[in-house]
């Protein structure tokens, strides 16, 4: 029997023990001789011993029918228990049970049996109505159990929008092992008796009770607080499902208690209707999609179209002899939702009052934030919305420097003042990690020393970065906050947007960590801990202050910007992205700008089709957010451990772990990998809540430097020209495997095919290899997995762009905008005239953003200068794709005659600096 420890999720552990429990009872039908049939009945109690471990938290096929299935096989009869189980199987793997009743008894009539859930269209899947499961938590012996479903039952009716099956648990902890195992549950009804403790006490609930955060002190919690205790603790967990609480105290003691997720109190009373109706209210008011609704209305009204856009309504393809081949394409529903009008129950987007700000509220609620905004231009645009909303000309903005181009074209246009950080490298690898906090509050500290603190604007960082790495979001504000209260943090989470929907993930996006940071500060033992820290600093120097976990003062103001592609991670059309807000100052400062920034960069004539998949894919998410992204991580984990014990491919390959791009001290958990060949799976809630950072799973960077193939050759010409399989990232020697909600385990059963094929075919050219293509092959693998260029810092703004030699700060905006006038600009050879200055001692400045692809973000910047390594590094690139660099002219930098033009500022006397850890 394969161990727990070789399962990343319960889920996954389940619909592999009915796998095998199908193949084991199938089998026993066929079998004759003893021996083999002692084997495979040991088997079959083994796999229901482990399956009854979890079978309760699932309302299908039910723990009834579950038991009988385990007397069927007691009692001998195979040939029903192997029907039974095959039933079963089929209809969790199509989700037939979703839409109809499944009968287990072979005699029985099913007349849907080969009408799957697979086999249905498009349509008649959406004509179905939807199924989910209730939680109802409450220690009852079978018969009230039985009882309990039948009056829950009996409510539903034939006009309900909705389907649902009851589940009944009798604990806390139950109840919390059956929201992280059952994605079906959208409601949970916590009834009065409730007890605190499961008796399943087993290897796999342990693990998930044990990863739990705000668990501790609970045996400590009175039974008459159980169920508001549980409201609190699933709404840290799921906080998109609802909770009805049914109690006997009274509404004086529920009032002040903080209930969570609750939607709405039932005192000591059986209304099963009213709970029924609440029930399908609290599911609607998620499955509303008012923008979309809208849409589909206007698409079905017949109207004459006077405006703008001829392919409206499909009447210029319909009428064409020509174009009729992309109306076939399409289909009419695109063309009959297609319009420029604002009207027959549609809204605008610039100025919404309709549909779309209600789709834009729902989507508030359901990232957690005070504000979304929809972007129909991709999250590029998004930044720059932010930036310029925010920053005023002369702000300082302290940029993480790998962050996306277009944060550096934002810098530009706001007219800040920009302190690039410095992310620590990963030289191996030629890909940059993310940056320390020491690094962050040096330069906060600096800023301070120099008097220039109330200049500071703006953090602004990358979270998760492309290659996974993943903030610790709360420890970073909080510290920032204690040097500078009122400074705004930027989390440009463009690869994040699926993070909310994962209870581990939760934890550290900017919405979660502003709402926790802004309750938190409020409370009287925060402000007992900040006082007595202060006490302790008065006299502490910049390096205790760098050392220390500072804590933020009780009055600093939480000040949070989110960018999300949604379309990157969720399901919405291209280009499909949202600003989130959580801003304590977003009202009374920041809104006028903002709307005139939202104005400035979006189009009067935005896209209604990549509206209305922003309204669908929030209504997605949070009904079955927490399951797509659970299946995510799970095809992720599957991939990793493919990989890591496949003996073939550990020969060519490696999975990059933690310990290979988070340096140990980053790491306080001490975790280095997710997955041990010896050990199995390690529990990722630690790390997770504790370490400067973490690496996200779901994206999974393989080095392939042992194959003698570069990234970008192995992307191209192996893997996209040979197999079809697209990536989006390569460095020198890796490529980069993105997991998506849409990712199946098929498809990494794919890839692992392929990858296990390619090792094959090197296996076969190095055995038929001559002593001369040997030595070739060795040099390639040496030269990618041994000789690489050092990834260079940035160096420093040229002295023209710079306020004083103090602090680092530098006006990328005047840099860039001197050169748009070309006698201000000369082209450099790299390997001439460029480098015999720089070894003369020159100072050479870049006129332009030099963004090589990859790693994708700008190695120089307007008014930067040049430095040797920058050279080394630009000389070593072996990339096909270099933004703003001209091969045949060189590298565009200003002439000394335009630098010496720039009036100078007066130079003060430089301040004590902090020595740079």
């Amino acid at each position: 029997m394969v161990s727990v420890s070789d399962y990343y999720s319960a889920t996954q552990l389940r619909a592999d023990r009915w796998s095998s429990l199908r193949e084991a009872s199938s089998a026993l039908t066929r079998e004759t001789q003893a021996r083999k049939i002692t084997g495979i009945k040991a088997r079959i109690a083994e796999l229901f011993d482990s399956l009854s471990v979890v079978e309760a938290y699932w309302a299908f096929p039910g723990m009834a029918a579950f038991n009988h299935m385990r007397r069927q096989f007691e009692h001998g009869n195979f040939d029903e228990l192997a029907f039974a189980v095959a039933r079963v199987k089929r209809a969790l793997t199509t989700g037939a049970y979703r839409r109809r009743e499944i009968p287990l008894e072979r005699d029985s009539v099913d007349e849907e049996e080969h009408n799957d859930e697979a086999m249905l269209s498009p349509e008649a899947r959406a004509m179905s109505r939807p199924y989910f499961e209730i939680l109802i938590v409450d220690s009852v012996n079978e018969q009230q159990e039985r009882w309990l479903k039948n009056n829950v039952a009996r409510m539903r009716r034939p006009e309900d929008p909705f389907t649902y099956e009851a589940v009944v648990v009798p604990s806390l902890e139950d109840a919390l092992i059956a929201v992280l195992f059952n994605h079906n549950i959208q409601a949970i009804v916590v009834r009065p008796g409730l007890t605190l403790k499961s008796r399943n006490a087993n290897e796999i609930l342990n693990k998930y009770l044990s990863g739990m955060r705000d668990t501790d002190g609970i045996d400590d919690v009175i039974p008459e607080n159980y169920g508001p205790e549980l409201c609190r603790l699933v709404a840290r967990v799921r906080p998109e499902l609802d909770a009805y609480l049914v109690t006997e105290r009274s509404v004086e003691d529920i009032a002040g208690m903080d209930l969570g997720i609750c939607r709405r109190v039932f005192y000591n009373q059986e209304d099963f209707m009213e709970l029924h109706l609440n029930i399908l209210r609290g599911v609607a008011a998620r499955n509303k999609t008012p923008f979309f609704t809208a849409l589909v209305n206007y698409s079905k009204q017949p109207t004459g179209v006077f405006h703008a856009m001829p392919i409206s309504r499909g009447k210029s393809i319909t009428r064409s002899h020509w174009i009729q081949d992309m109306g076939a394409f399409y289909g009419p529903n695109i063309f009959l939702a297609e319009t420029s009008a604002t009207s027959g129950g549609l809204d605008s987007l610039l100025e919404p009052h309709g549909p779309i700000k209600e789709a834009q509220e729902l989507a508030s609620r359901a990232f957690g934030s005070k504000q979304t905004f929809f972007a129909t231009n991709g999250t590029s645009t998004c930044n720059k919305i932010v930036v310029q909303a925010l920053v005023r000309p002369g702000d300082i903005v302290l940029v993480d420097r790998d962050c996306h181009k277009s944060h550096h074209y934002g810098m530009v246009l706001a007219g800040a003042e920009v302190v690039y950080l410095d992310s620590y490298p990963l030289n191996e690898y030629s890909m940059y990690g993310a940056v320390p906090l020491r690094e962050i509050k040096h330069q906060l500290l600096a800023l301070k020393a120099a008097g220039k603190l109330d200049r500071v604007r703006m953090l602004l960082l990358t979270n998760c970065t492309f290659d996974g790495l993943v903030y610790n979001v709360e420890r970073v504000m909080e510290e920032c906050l204690a040097i500078k209260p009122d400074l705004i943090f930027l989390w440009d989470e463009a690869w994040f947007a699926f993070a909310r929907f994962s209870p581990t993930y939760r934890q550290r996006t900017a919405m979660r960590t502003a709402n926790d940071l802004r309750k938190r500060l409020r409370t009287e033992d925060h402000a007992r801990a900040y006082k007595a820290q202060q006490k302790e600093l008065e006299t502490a120097s910049d390096e205790d202050w760098l050392d220390a976990r500072l804590i933020a003062p009780p009055a600093a103001r939480v000040r949070v910007y989110a960018t999300q592609s949604t379309h990157k991670t969720l399901t919405s059309l291209r280009q499909g992205s949202m600003i989130h807000v959580n801003d304590q100052d977003f009202k009374g400062e920041v809104e006028q700008s903002f709307h005139e920034a939202y104005m400035t960069h979006t189009s009067t004539s935005p896209n209604y089709q990549i509206i209305a998949s922003l309204d669908v894919g929030r209504r997605q998410v949070e009904l079955e957010g927490f399951e797509f992204v659970q299946r995510q991580i799970e095809a992720a984990m599957s991939m990793r451990r493919a990989i890591a014990s496949h003996p073939l491919l550990k020969k060519y390959f490696k999975v990059l772990a933690a310990g290979d791009m988070i340096p140990e001290h980053h790491r306080q958990s001490g975790v280095s990998s997710y997955f041990d060949v010896e050990q199995g799976w390690t529990d990722m809630f630690e790390c997770w809540e504790q370490d400067d950072f973490v690496l996200d799973p779901t994206r999974v960077t393989l080095a392939v430097g042992g194959t003698g193939w570069d990234g970008d050759t192995f992307k191209n010409e192996v893997l996209m020209d040979k197999y079809g399989i697209q990536i989006n990232k390569t460095s020198r020697n890796t490529v980069l495997f993105m997991t998506n909600i849409g990712t199946t385990r098929s498809s990494v059963a794919y890839l692992i095919e392929v990858l296990v094929e390619i090792a094959n075919e090197l296996d076969e050219l190095l055995d038929d290899a001559s002593k001369m293509e040997r030595l070739s092959f060795d040099r390639r693998v040496k030269n990618l997995t041994e000789n690489f260029p050092p990834l260079p810092d940035f160096s420093r703004f040229h002295d023209a762009f710079r306020p004083d030699d103090i602090t680092p700060e530098g006006d990328i905006r005047t840099a860039y905008y001197l050169s748009y006038d070309e006698k201000n600009c000369d082209y450099l050879e790299l390997d001439g005239a460029l480098h015999d200055l720089l070894e003369a001692g020159e100072e050479v400045v870049s006129a332009s953003f030099i963004i090589p692809y990859p790693p994708g973000f700008p190695i120089l910047v307007p008014g930067q200068v040049i430095s040797r390594e920058i050279l080394a590094f630009m000389r070593a690139l072996d990339v096909n794709e270099i933004h703003g660099y001209r091969a045949d002219l060189g590298l565009r930098v200003f002439t000394a005659e335009a630098l010496a033009s720039l009036p100078r500022p007066a130079k003060p006397k430089p301040a004590a600096a902090l020595k740079k850890d």
